[in-house]
C-alpha cells in the first residue's frame, strides 16, 4: 500500500455546459422561462380557480408514462408521440364528462401539469443512466404552451358551443401549429449538430415527422371529445392503439440500425482480411457523409452515401495480389473500375441496396468526360477516398494541403465543387471523430 493516496481529480461540471450549443441553450433557457412563470402564476391563481385536479392528474400520468416510452427515431432523434398527445389532448381539452360547472383550465396549469409529467417521465432514465433528453422535452414544452396559450387565451370562447366541425378543423390548424414549432425547432438543432443547411434540415425533419404528427393529431382529437363524452378512464383504453404505432416506428428505426450494422460488419471485412487499413472504410465515409451534408443532399441520399462509402473497397476481396495499402488511387483507371464493378455486384446479391451498388459502381468513373455523368454520390466517394488514401489517420495539416492540392489538379477526374466542400471538412478535420 502506498504511503499517500492519490487524490481523485474533481469534475468539471463547466465541461457539459461548455458543450452546448448556443441554440440549445436558448431552447432551454425560453422552456425554463416557460415553467418558472407557469409555477408562479398556478401558485397564485389555484386558490382563486375551480380546478379539477383528477384530468390534471390524468394527463401528468399519460405524459409521463409517453416520455417513459420515448421513441428512438432514424438519425439520433427522438421523439414521445404518447407524452405529445397526452400534452395537447390536455391544451385542448373542452371539459370531462360529468364535469361539474365553473370548472377552468388556464394555460399556466397546462404548462405547469406538463412539466411535471415530463420530469417525472424523464426519472427513470436518468437512473438508468441513459440520457435525459432535456432537448425533446424542452422542443416539446415550447410547442404545447404556444398551443395552450393560443387556444386557452383565445381561441376556447369562441368556439365554445360552436359545431363540433369547427372546433375539430380549429384544433386541427393549432396541432399543425405546435407541430410545426416542434419540426423548426428539430430542424434548427439538427442543423446545429451535423453541420447541415437549414432548408434541407428542415425538409428531412418533415419527411421523417409528418407520418408521426398526422397519427399524434388524429388521436388528440379523438381524445379530446373522448374524454368529453366518456371521461376520464377513456385514456386508459387509447394506451393500447397508441402503442401499437409506436411499436411500429421503433421497429422501423430498428430495421434501419440493423442494416447499416450489417454493412459496417461487412465493409470490415476488408480491413481484417488486409486489404486496406484499418479503419480506412470508416473515415471515408464520415468524410462522404460530412461533404455531401456541405453540398446539401437530403437524408435519404447521405444515408444510401454512407452505405455506399462503407463498401467501396469491397470489391478488393476479388483480387488475387492486394494493393499494398488498399490505396486503389494508386493503381491504373481500368483496375479502379474492375474493383468497382465487383464490389456492385456484391453489394447487389443483397437485392435491396441497389441505388447503393449504382454508387460504388460509379465511383471509378472521372468528375467529366464520362457519358454518362457519374452521381453526385459517386463523385464524393471517388474523392473521399482518395484523400484518405493519401491522408490516412494522419491528421498533419500540411499531408491533407498536399492532397487537397493533388484533387484540385485534376479537375477532369476530381469534381470541382466536391473537392471545395472536402477541403472545408479536412479544415475542421479531428482524429477522433474520422
Amino acid at each position: 500500500m502506498t504511503g499517500a493516496m492519490t487524490r481523485r481529480p474533481e469534475p468539471d461540471r463547466m465541461a457539459y455546459w461548455q458543450a452546448v450549443d448556443s441554440g440549445r441553450l436558448l431552447l432551454m433557457a425560453a422552456a425554463a422561462m416557460l415553467v418558472t412563470a407557469a409555477f408562479a402564476s398556478t401558485a397564485v391563481i389555484v386558490h382563486q380557480l375551480q380546478i379539477d385536479w383528477n384530468a390534471a392528474l390524468a394527463f401528468g400520468g399519460l405524459i409521463a408514462f409517453g416520455e417513459l416510452l420515448r421513441l428512438a427515431l432514424p438519425g439520433a432523434r427522438e421523439a414521445a408521440p404518447i407524452a405529445m398527445v397526452g400534452a395537447m389532448s390536455y391544451a385542448l381539452l373542452l371539459m370531462v364528462q360529468g364535469e361539474r360547472p365553473g370548472v377552468e383550465l388556464p394555460a399556466v396549469l397546462v404548462i405547469a401539469v406538463c412539466a411535471v409529467g415530463m420530469m417525472v417521465g424523464a426519472l427513470p432514465h436518468i437512473a438508468a443512466g441513459r440520457p435525459a433528453g432535456v432537448t425533446g422535452m424542452c422542443s416539446r414544452l415550447v410547442a404545447v404552451a404556444g398551443v395552450a396559450f393560443i387556444f386557452r387565451s383565445v381561441v376556447y370562447g369562441f368556439v365554445a358551443g360552436k359545431p363540433w366541425e369547427l372546433i375539430v378543423a380549429v384544433m386541427a390548424l393549432l396541432i399543425f401549429f405546435g407541430w410545426l414549432i416542434d419540426t423548426v425547432v428539430g430542424a434548427l438543432i439538427r442543423a446545429d449538430d451535423v453541420g447541415a443547411r437549414f432548408g434541407v434540415a428542415l425538409v428531412d425533419e418533415i419527411r421523417l415527422q409528418w407520418r408521426l404528427g398526422l397519427a399524434v393529431g388524429a388521436s388528440v382529437i379523438i381524445t379530446v371529445f373522448s374524454v368529453q363524452a366518456m371521461g376520464l378512464p377513456v385514456l386508459i383504453a387509447f394506451i393500447g392503439p397508441l402503442l401499437v404505432t409506436q411499436v411500429a416506428f421503433r421497429r422501423y428505426a430498428g430495421i434501419r440500425a440493423t442494416y447499416l450494422q450489417t454493412v459496417r460488419s461487412l465493409a470490415r471485412v476488408t480491413e481484417v482480411a488486409g486489404y486496406v487499413e484499418a479503419g480506412h472504410s470508416r473515415r471515408v465515409s464520415r468524410l462522404a457523409v460530412a461533404v455531401g451534408r456541405g453540398l446539401g443532399m437530403a437524408e435519404p441520399q447521405l444515408l444510401a452515401l454512407e452505405y455506399a462509402a462503407l463498401m467501396h473497397d469491397i470489391g478488393q476481396l476479388s483480387l488475387r495480389d492486394p494493393i499494398p495499402g488498399g490505396a486503389t488511387v494508386l493503381v491504373s483507371a481500368a483496375d479502379q473500375q474492375r474493383i468497382a464493378e465487383l464490389g456492385a455486384e456484391v453489394i447487389s446479391q443483397a437485392g435491396v441496396l441497389d441505388n447503393v451498388a449504382h454508387l460504388v459502381r460509379c465511383q471509378a468513373w472521372p468528375a467529366r468526360g464520362h457519358d454518362p455523368a457519374p452521381p453526385l454520390g459517386s463523385m464524393i466517394i471517388r474523392a473521399a477516398n482518395a484523400f484518405d488514401d493519401m491522408v490516412g489517420s494522419s491528421t498533419d495539416r500540411d499531408r491533407s494541403v498536399a492532397a487537397l492540392d493533388r484533387l484540385r489538379l485534376d479537375p477532369v477526374g476530381y469534381d470541382v465543387a466536391v473537392v471545395t466542400a472536402l477541403s472545408e471538412v479536412a479544415s475542421r478535420r479531428v482524429a477522433s471523430r474520422l
